[in-house]
């Protein structure tokens, strides 16, 4: 049986790539295991390992870690399923990715990556304007998979059409997409402005500027705002943005409660904060709230 964690804050991260040394991109379970606990040691209750492009064997070697710590899991955040962002993304918004680890979208691809691991995958991350990709987005949901759009350049219109096929979030908004424009709102307009789409947000106060969030609180429906770390391994973690090469962003040193303190201290309520990082994912994903 899973490992059932409880905690009173109770905070659920749906965008997790690593912690400290440790990293998703792992043949180990204890990898996981590692991040686990060092997410829960820092107040989260339970997780979605977040598994980085790459080959179908890769990505499918990595899913088994998960897996299989899934099942030896003691103590820690909850391990509760997988989120994979990728392969089907835009080498253009690679962001802190290996561009070309990305693969073409195609339904046979998905169906050899996910075989045997549909339980435990509940997202999945896709670039909607890419060839093939509204019909991977649409095999994906006829498995269970929730589908969100993100590393990617779609148009509004495009973003609309991913909404058709089935995709119903966005992963951290506004990073590794096309940006707003006053004569092309692009994806970042589609999250702030569609009301049934749920939108991550990652408030390390660099890879979204303070008054960008404080716009964002102004335009979307609280329950619909997904507080996530995007934590990955890397110097320095635990005090702020992970960078790579030349200063790029790779992703957040911080945890949920560290996001949580950075919210209260731009002015939103604690209560609010909190349900964008318990609440909120877990009624996206159709959990109930520990007891």
């Amino acid at each position: 049986m899973a490992y059932q964690a409880k905690t009173r804050q109770d905070l659920f991260d749906i965008h997790v790539h690593g912690a400290a040394e440790y990293d998703t991109r792992t043949r180990r379970q204890d990898d996981i295991l590692h991040i686990a606990s060092i997410h829960g040691e820092h107040g989260t209750s339970a997780l979605l390992p977040t598994v980085y492009p790459g080959s179908v064997e890769e990505m499918r070697d990595n899913m088994s870690a998960v897996r299989r710590a899934m099942s030896a899991q003691k103590k820690g955040a909850e391990v509760a399923g997988i989120h994979l962002e990728g392969p089907f993304l835009n080498p253009e918004k690679c962001g802190g990715m290996d561009g070309s680890s990305f693969l073409e979208p195609s339904v046979d691809v998905l169906n050899r990556i996910v075989d045997g691991f549909e339980d435990i995958i509940k997202l999945v991350t896709i670039a909607p304007e890419l060839p093939g990709a509204l019909r991977v987005t649409e095999a994906c949901r006829e498995k269970g998979f929730l589908v969100h759009m993100g590393h990617s350049d779609a148009t509004f219109e495009q973003a609309e059409e991913g909404k058709r096929a089935g995709a119903t979030g966005i992963t951290h908004l506004f990073n590794a997409m096309r940006g707003f424009h006053h004569r092309e709102p692009g994806l970042a307009g589609f999250g702030l402005m569609d009301e049934d789409m749920y939108v991550e947000i990652i408030a390390d106060m660099v890879h979204l500027h303070p008054q960008g969030l404080k716009m964002l609180f102004d335009m979307k429906s609280s329950d619909k705002i997904i507080l996530v770390s995007d934590s990955v391994k890397g110097p320095g973690w635990g005090k702020g943005p992970i960078r790579g090469p030349g200063g790029a962003l790779l992703g957040s040193g911080i945890t949920l409660s560290d996001a949580v303190r950075n919210l209260v201290t731009l002015g939103v309520p604690l209560e609010q904060a909190l349900q964008f990082a318990s609440r909120n994912p877990r009624n996206y994903l159709g959990l109930s709230l520990a007891s």
